[in-house]
């Protein structure tokens, strides 16, 4: 799938830097920036497709039932912004190679941007939101990983705490937002929702579900109050912020609105929500920009500004404001990023960023200087860029409010006033940097000029914003007009560049380029007035009111949790009786009509047998091994109750469990005293007994009410449907690799991930000496007594025979993977425990670790395969073959399936057992096992 291609080749490319960890500046860019413009290639050849109004959707089937497929779209709005990402990308890439000349690390930086590339491309393509959903939660925890980059620094950790912590949180609103828009629209794929608009406009939950999705995007692009993550992110190196902070990850939440919009916009609303966040952070971002020091300080606030003024125009809600954002957007991202590259360059070259000292680098730098007039003429709106097209077009649409009435003055006058600021911290960082006199204290002196080469990628961005200041109609007709196009479902005229508003925009726009420099011209009094205000430091608020947080959560978790289990299964109990038996006081009749079936004496006799065990696992827990064989009676009766009522399936598994239970229970036993403290007064006794009682009633209550109450069951859908739909008759085992088959997957995955967390923990563990046991009639003399290794090495042959048996006939008969696994691992065990660890483990013919993975991979390859056919994840297939001599076979997809899971289980409960069991050997932690 070619399309997929965009997305996969940054990601798979993220591999090659890691490869050559060693490699070159030159070859490590080189090597990284291959797939950025392969990927750039590859959306520009659908230009003259997407141009012409064609959406190109691609879909792979993936989990249908939860609304959840592998969709990309393609149309005009996801081709302007993959142009951005990679275009920019690309020449970032290459301007890294000259700033991380020299630094170890450039291989960890090339890798964590070709992620961060390819998770943004994911966003801007995604057809299904859940699919994109997962993309945008991946950029949030890669970009915590670029901006804390130098994790050395205590502020760079601090940063990329505030920024996981705003976009992650989020994330987590926008997953609401999502749920409920595709509940509303009747399905999660964007050709759904854009077309049920009126549908959810209407909807009882709409303002609920703008909340969210509003809040998801506010937080991800930086919009007032939640901006403050933005400029503390400056602490990353440089083209982490001319990347992500000018061209990408800011963009994603305003990439959001402009998708939704025909689905969510166009009320009342919309207007104010939008309008007003982007107003307030239009002129916060601008003002503060103003009076920063650090170059990349100002830039950041700067970027907050602009990214307002995007936001406003989406929210205005006049016919071409759409366009005016995405034709700023695209001169935002191209003048922005060559002046972080400018920043960057400065920094390595005068060793500070504090435009205090910075000034006069004319004298050092004019190559850079002239190559830096450019974007900042445009970032100020000067008349031939870019910007004061894209600023023209803002005052035209400000002008085209027509209601509410307090919009058709007041937005105006904010637009022009926060353009005037713009103009004043333009001219401020072009001026300070290059002129205002010599540079002051500089830490590296004599500054030197970047050699012409790692100037190449600012002249090309330069060249480009000019290119579009003096002929935008191509960058619109090609590129911003299809993207307004989808994002608004519309068909209107284009901008016509030559007239633009008329002369009141022409005013405006004048008025805001007069005040800016008279603004600047009056700074020192300004700055003056400015250091007399009450300063305040966002990252000192973040962090207290993280640390307030942080303390009443403990305060709430101790008050709860303090390693009483009696009082977490008090907590559970209580609320289970106190919730459920309020339900069940109001049950009119409790026999429900249908009489119960009859009592034979074995089962009475077997249940109270039970009930016995049960009560002396009570009366004796205080003596830990008579409880752990009391325990295990318990196990015993409770597989018997399965056999006795038709679950053997059950049966085998429980029985195999409880052997595996008490043998993990045994080992850890013999790090504990035999006899455990009486701690429990009397009166908690009778409380716990008390509580118990009920909980036994309520239960007891509630199932002879299900039990005599006719009852429709989806056993009847798999009765049906095992044979026909799975190829097996065995009921159970088809629900588990066919029906189920993704619930088993993350199933053994869980399993897989525990066992490896048990030998992490246990790798270096080293426990105090055993406990001696003071009466020895409890142990056998001998630690591995012959007979027992006589006994087990015969049973071993038998013992796997009858797994195999039971794995292969589990698909129409009862067994599978999970018991054939857990019985071989049984025999395995034994072997253990009758040869000793080290004379076992020579022996063994393969690594835990290795099976464990081997496991999980064949039951995702067999799940990846139907894809190849066009069938959904994990479908299986199922036909008979027919062999000379032997008859007819069947053959299942799922018993690759289910070997996978087979796989799992052995080598997940061996490194459990085997790693607990080291600990017990007179040298420690010892030989490591798995």
């Amino acid at each position: 799938m070619a399309l997929a291609l965009v997305i996969l080749l940054p990601l798979l490319g993220a591999v090659l830097p890691a490869l050559r960890r060693g490699g070159t500046s030159r070859q490590l860019a080189c090597l990284a920036a291959l797939p950025a413009f392969s990927s750039f290639a590859l959306l520009l050849s659908w230009l003259p497709q997407v141009s012409s109004g064609e959406i190109i959707i691609r879909e792979l089937t993936w989990l249908p039932s939860l609304g959840l497929n592998v969709a990309l779209r393609l149309d005009g709005l996801g081709l302007l912004f993959g142009l951005v990402i990679t275009g920019i990308g690309c020449l970032i890439l290459l301007y890294a190679r000259y700033y991380f000349e020299g630094s170890a690390s450039a291989a960890r930086f090339y890798t964590l941007m070709l992620l961060f590339m390819a998770a943004m491309l994911g966003i801007v393509l995604s057809e299904n939101l859940l699919f994109m959903l997962v993309f945008w939660e991946l950029t949030s925890l890669v970009s915590f990983l670029l901006i804390g980059f130098h994790s050395h620094h205590h502020a760079s950790r601090l940063g990329a705490r505030m920024s996981l912590v705003i976009t992650g949180g989020g994330g987590l609103l926008l997953l609401g937002g999502i749920v409920l828009l595709g509940q509303a629209a009747g399905g999660y794929e964007l050709s759904i929702i854009l077309e049920a608009g009126d549908r959810i406009r209407a909807h009882e939950h709409y303002a609920l579900m703008l909340n969210l999705v509003l809040l998801g995007a506010f937080t991800k692009s930086a919009q007032f109050p939640f901006h403050l993550w933005l400029p503390h992110a400056m602490t990353a190196p440089t083209p982490v912020s001319a990347y992500l902070h000018s061209a990408t990850m800011v963009k994603a939440g305003l990439f959001l609105l402009a998708r939704l919009h025909p689905a969510l916009a166009e009320t009342d609303l919309w207007f104010h929500l939008v309008s007003l966040t982007g107003m307030l952070t239009l002129m916060v971002g601008a003002f503060v920009a103003m009076f920063m020091h650090d170059m990349k300080g100002l830039l950041a606030y700067s970027t907050v500004s602009h990214l307002g003024l995007i936001m406003l125009l989406l929210g205005l809600g006049t016919p071409m404001a759409v366009a005016a954002a995405l034709f700023h957007l695209v001169c935002h991202a191209l003048f922005k990023a060559p002046l972080f590259m400018m920043a960057g360059y400065v920094d390595r070259a005068t060793g500070t960023r504090d435009m205090r000292h910075i000034n006069g680098m004319w004298r050092f730098m004019p190559g850079l200087m002239a190559l830096s007039a450019i974007p900042a003429a445009a970032m100020a709106g000067l008349p031939l860029m870019s910007g004061y097209l894209s600023k023209k077009m803002l005052f035209s649409e400000s002008l085209l409010v027509a209601t509410p009435a307090w919009a058709t003055l007041v937005i105006p006058v904010w637009v022009t006033l926060a353009g005037l600021f713009s103009v004043a911290y333009s001219i401020r960082i072009f001026h300070n940097v290059y002129f205002n006199g010599r540079p002051v204290d500089l830490l590296v002196w004599p500054p030197k000029e970047p050699r012409p080469a790692a100037l190449t990628p600012i002249a090309l961005l330069a060249l480009a914003t000019l290119y579009v200041g003096l002929a935008p109609t191509g960058l619109y007709t090609y590129l911003v007009h299809p993207a307004f196009q989808a994002s608004r479902q519309a068909e209107l005229a284009a901008y016509d560049f030559a007239v633009l508003g008329g002369a009141l925009p022409m005013i405006m726009s004048l008025v805001a380029l007069a005040g800016g420099a008279l603004f600047y011209h009056i700074r020192d009094p300004l700055f003056r007035l400015h250091a007399q205000l009450p300063e305040v430091d966002a990252k000192e608020i973040f962090d207290w009111i993280m640390l307030r947080i942080i303390t009443l959560s403990q305060q709430r978790v101790f008050q709860l949790e303090n390693g009483s289990q009696q009082r977490y299964l008090t907590f559970i109990m209580i609320t289970v009786v106190v919730l459920v038996g309020m339900e069940l006081l109001s049950v009119a009749r409790w026999h429900g009509g249908m009489v119960l079936g009859p009592i034979d004496p074995l089962t009475v006799l077997a249940a109270i047998l039970l009930c016995l065990a049960a009560i002396g696992v009570v009366v004796f827990h205080h003596y830990r091994l008579p409880a752990l064989l009391l325990l295990g009676v318990t196990g015993l009766f409770v597989t018997v109750a399965f056999a006795r009522f038709s679950a053997p399936d059950l049966a085998l598994t429980q029985l195999m469990v409880e052997v595996m239970a008490v043998v993990i229970m045994m080992l850890a036993l013999s790090f504990l005293p035999q006899q455990s403290p009486r701690e429990s007064s009397r009166r908690r006794m009778t409380r716990d007994l008390a509580i118990a009682g009920l909980m036994g009633c309520g239960v007891a209550a509630f199932s002879f009410a299900i039990l005599t109450r006719p009852q429709q069951s989806i056993s009847d859908f798999f009765l049906a449907n095992s044979l026909p739909g799975g190829g097996g008759t065995n009921v159970v085992n088809v629900i588990l690799v066919d029906f189920r088959g993704f619930d088993t997957l993350g199933e053994i995955t869980v399993l897989g991930i525990a066992a490896l967390a048990v030998f992490a923990f246990t790798r270096d563990l080293h426990l105090k000496e055993r406990v001696v046991d003071t009466n020895p009639g409890h142990w056998v003399a001998e630690p591995h007594p012959i007979m027992l290794g006589t006994v087990a090495r015969l049973v071993l042959p038998v013992a796997l025979l009858v797994s195999a048996y039971i794995f292969l006939r589990g698909h129409n008969l009862p067994g599978g993977g999970f018991i054939a696994g857990l019985i071989t691992a049984v025999a395995l065990t034994l072997q253990y425990m009758a040869g000793g660890l080290v004379w076992a483990q020579a022996r063994m013919l393969t690594a835990f670790r290795p099976l464990i993975g081997a496991g999980l991979l064949i039951a995702v390859l067999t799940g990846l395969g139907s894809w190849l056919f066009g069938y959904p994840f994990l479908t299986s297939a199922h036909g008979h073959l027919h062999l000379p001599l032997i008859g007819d076979i069947e053959l299942a997809t799922a018993m690759l399936f289910d070997l996978g899971v087979y796989a799992t289980v052995v080598g997940a409960t061996l490194l459990i057992l085997a790693n607990l069991g080291k600990l017990m050997t007179v040298a420690g932690p010892g030989k490591e096992i798995g």
